[in-house]
């Protein structure tokens, strides 16, 4: 298969040589040493008091966690004392940003006083900001293990770590599965905790003691006590009910059969699915497969939904490894369950973590925006070229897993799904198996080993470029799409280097 990614990577970034890049890396990777452990902590009486304690200037790199999704305040009230002091150039590193942030971040952008961000996952208005090229520094993308690994080699340097706690103690630990926000497990927030120069805890309820924190004290340096982090029913933003579409329907029904033909159905099996409809169908349908036919498999990982809740009470499962919460019932497993099992971010996707859970996937199920003939995936732009998502842990575990499944609709808003070239790689298309449409499968060439085991299916298993002209002849071929010249931000894979750019929305 040719080189897929040869795309323009801008000055000072390193390029992407395939998606074993890191291995070559090994020998090189250097952990800083993690924050010094303090034996005490301030106790704040407000966010101006936090600036001024931790002297939060000009320049400053701050980073937050996304586990309250589009419920997060604490964000949004830091935004607000950034506006009043009127800070500028500083660089936000949040895991990601969501709508509920859009209002607080315009001003900041467009005024300067935010001039860099570092995120693995961003859309609504301030994405839209963004493609307009009114962010003054690269927007830089990261995976989630990516990020992992940039903050504890001490690429990403953060200055002050704001991490909202759903419930702290009177020792200064900190858990996300208690309080009147409780979110579920915080693991997107401990590289940010252990690495840090100063770390602060923001919270809305406060107890004598938390039994196994997550957030330990040893590692915090302030504690801020407010009247509320947010709101944490919008935990649950975006899709993460089983689809009730026939067309996702038929998706899912034809990935099992497809996987059971593999033999990837089979006792001791480790999965991970999107909080997609389509890719809660799959599970669905592998659950279904499970039952009758008495499977129990090892692990699923990931982002954790009630779906996979249930399916670890019933036995289906051997454990849960989470690193965060989709719903409220995954929220309250986390407290319950003694087999649903917290990870951090570097245990689930670092690159360099020794065997991350990602590494031990038999099975991922993914989503896709768009898909190329060299098997590319596209989840963080439209094909317009507008930011609407992230890699986020898509392409960690998409490398990590023995097999990839995407599973997508052929045609989305009468525009083909497949594409000659995808506007922007997210994840690399060594790293994509199979590719499951209502029209059609498609395996990637480089897995002969499972187009042998396939040879006598009776599923309609077909090259990935005749699945291109098929949509084609549904929709007609759309017409190429002119982008601007300017670069205003990068793809990162897992180990850092550049998979892809960015560019400027056209007006």
């Amino acid at each position: 298969m040719k080189n897929c990614l040869n795309r323009f990577v801008p000055e000072g970034f390193a390029s992407f040589n395939g998606s074993n890049d890191y291995k070559n890396h090994i020998s090189e990777y250097k952990k800083i040493p993690e924050k010094k452990k303090t034996s005490s902590y301030k106790t704040l009486g407000s966010i101006g008091e936090i600036f001024d304690y931790f002297n939060i200037t000009n320049g400053s790199t701050l980073s937050f966690h996304h586990h309250l999704r589009n419920g997060d305040a604490v964000l949004n009230l830091v935004c607000v004392e950034i506006k009043k002091r009127d800070l500028k150039d500083i660089h936000l590193a949040a895991s990601s940003l969501f709508p509920n942030n859009d209002l607080a971040l315009h001003d900041l952008i467009v005024n300067q006083n935010i001039t860099k961000i570092t995120t693995n996952y961003l859309n609504g208005k301030t994405a839209e900001l963004i493609g307009k090229g009114k962010l003054k520094e690269m927007l830089v993308m990261e995976t989630h293990g990516g990020r992992a690994r940039s903050i504890e080699t001490g690429e990403l340097k953060i200055d002050l770590a704001i991490i909202a706690t759903p419930c702290v103690d009177k020792d200064g630990n900190g858990t996300g599965k208690e309080g009147k926000n409780a979110c579920g497990v915080l693991g997107y927030a401990i590289p940010d905790l252990h690495y840090a120069k100063n770390v602060v805890l923001v919270s809305d309820t406060i107890k004598e003691k938390i039994e196994n924190p997550e957030l330990s004290n040893e590692y915090v340096d302030g504690l801020l006590i407010i009247d509320s982090i947010g709101d944490k029913n919008g935990i649950v933003s975006g899709t993460t009910n089983i689809t009730k579409d026939p067309v996702g329907l038929k998706i899912a029904r034809d990935a099992t059969k497809l996987l059971k033909e593999l033999g990837v159905i089979k006792n001791g099996f480790t999965m991970q699915t999107g909080a997609g409809g389509t890719s809660l169908a799959v599970a669905s349908y592998i659950k279904k497969e499970m039952i009758e036919n008495n499977i129990i498999g090892n692990f699923a990982s990931g982002g954790i939904t009630g779906y996979y809740v249930d399916m670890l009470r019933n036995g289906l499962f051997e454990k849960l490894y989470d690193v965060q919460c989709f719903d409220l019932l995954a929220v309250e497993s986390s407290l319950v369950d003694k087999n649903h099992i917290f990870m951090d971010a570097s245990m689930y996707g670092n690159p360099y973590y020794n065997n991350p859970i990602v590494n031990g996937l038999d099975l991922v199920v993914l989503g896709a925006t768009e898909i190329d003939l060299d098997y590319n995936v596209n989840v963080t732009t439209d094909s317009f070229g507008k930011i609407i998502g992230g890699s986020g842990g898509h392409s960690d575990t998409a490398n990590g897993a023995k097999i990839t499944m995407i599973t997508t609709q052929l045609i989305k808003s009468r525009i083909p799904i497949i594409k000659e070239k995808v506007t922007t790689i997210s994840t690399p298309g060594e790293d994509v198996d199979i590719l499951v449409t209502e029209r059609g499968i498609c395996i990637n060439p480089k897995r002969q080993d499972l187009l042998q085991k396939l040879e006598n299916s009776k599923l309609n298993i077909m090259k990935i470029e005749d699945l291109l002209k098929l949509s084609y002849e549904i929709t007609t071929k759309p017409a190429n799409i002119e982008r601007s010249n300017e670069v205003i931000g990068v793809v990162k894979y897992r180990d850092g280097t550049i998979i892809d750019s960015i560019y400027k929305l056209k007006e």
